[in-house]
């Protein structure tokens, strides 16, 4: 099994933190933009090779993973929900990192700071989860872990008034997974 991604992406961490807690064999690739835009159709990491099974997303490799490893993948609607809610505001903070970086002002257009304000909405609502403060994880709270050691790591959030994440993060940033798949200094 082969897992390709890059150390900084939150999809990819995502990945790397269950390969870790079920000690799944895989080699890890790291791969860039341009190589990902040849090897994947979707021109972006991470993607998985196992086999003769070829998957392009962070949710499919994480449902393969956690079958393989004779678990359950999001055993409710309430957390197929938490985890969409932390994955809509990954990609929107993502997009709107990526755009600032190729020079856009995202300030000067309404669809752009539409999604600012849905990043903040989003927040105030994660934060009024029950959240644990120590493993186990589900994939929601992993999901939501990956984005927001990411978007702290890259300046894009604050979590200043929102205590719940917090504590949150201050708990599974003793999580073992979680601190050997951070992004590098």
């Amino acid at each position: 099994m082969k897992l390709f991604g890059s150390y900084t992406s939150p999809f990819v961490r995502h990945c790397r933190i269950l390969l870790l807690e079920t000690k799944t064999a895989c080699e890890f690739i790291e791969t860039d933009q341009a190589a990902s835009a040849v090897q994947s159709p979707t021109k972006r990491v991470p993607f998985l090779e196992d086999g003769d099974v070829f998957l392009t997303d962070s949710s499919a490799i994480i449902k393969h993973l956690r079958e393989k490893a004779g678990q359950t993948w999001m055993a409710t609607a309430k957390e197929l929900d938490e985890y969409c809610l932390a994955n809509t505001a990954l990609e929107t903070t993502v997009n709107l990192f990526f755009l600032k970086r190729d020079g856009v002002d995202t300030d000067a257009f309404e669809y752009t700071r539409r999604q600012a304000v849905r990043i903040q909405s989003t927040l105030e609502e994660l934060n009024k989860l029950n959240l644990p403060t120590q493993a186990p994880y589900n994939d929601a709270q992993l999901r939501l872990a990956c984005y927001l050691g990411w978007a702290l790591f890259r300046k894009r959030i604050t979590l200043d008034n929102l205590p719940n994440l917090q504590a949150f993060l201050a708990g599974i940033n003793q999580h073992p997974p979680f601190v050997e798949t951070m992004p590098p200094a």
